[in-house]
């Protein structure tokens, strides 16, 4: 990089990429807890679950939400010598940063199996379900402002909302790889 450029991720692309691995890891720590016989019984399990599912998914929405509206309405837009992180680059490196967290998680979801058969996992899919809708949230602001929004990857270390994050930068809505909300930019065929 020249001097004075610096790297942008895309903050949809972050809170996406959090949302499919912590939906799919919870999914599979719950189908796998349903097969402990835990001391409460699959039923009891699968309802508190359900309930924990519905919780961590509203929690998780709201969480931050403020922030994340604030950060992007005072947004300003990125300088020439930025250099856009691809999409598949922002989620491997989110993926490094976070992946003994989630085998933690996953261990410690399969565990409580014991107790609550599948509840655990429940609850990382609804927080993955949460982080998801926020996602989607995103792609409405970047939609109706025309605008993408980015971020400084150093910045990001406790997520794209955090308290090291000290602002938004923006885009016009064709660059990057990713649509608004972070999903995969489908080429036009030729």
């Amino acid at each position: 990089m020249g001097r004075g450029a610096y790297a942008l991720a895309r903050v949809a692309v972050m809170v996406r990429t959090a949302a499919r691995w912590l939906w799919w890891t919870g999914v599979l720590a719950a189908v796998g807890g349903v097969f402990v016989p835990g001391f409460t019984g699959r039923r009891i399990g699968l309802l508190a679950g359900a309930a924990a599912f519905l919780i961590a998914a509203v929690v998780t929405f709201a969480v931050r939400a403020g922030r994340y509206t604030a950060l992007a309405d005072a947004s300003t837009k990125a300088a020439k010598a930025v250099v856009l992180q691809d999409r598949g680059v922002t989620a491997r490196l989110w993926i490094r940063r976070w992946r003994w967290w989630l085998l933690l998680a996953l261990l410690v979801a399969v565990g409580s199996s014991v107790a609550l058969p599948a509840a655990g996992g429940l609850l990382m899919a609804g927080a993955g379900a949460g982080l998801w809708a926020k996602s989607v949230r995103i792609g409405r602001w970047e939609r109706a402002h025309e605008a993408l929004l980015w971020v400084r990857p150093e910045w990001t270390r406790r997520g794209p909302a955090g308290k090291a994050v000290k602002s938004y930068l923006r885009t016009g809505p064709v660059a990057g790889d990713a649509r608004p909300g972070g999903a995969r930019r489908r080429l036009a065929p030729a």
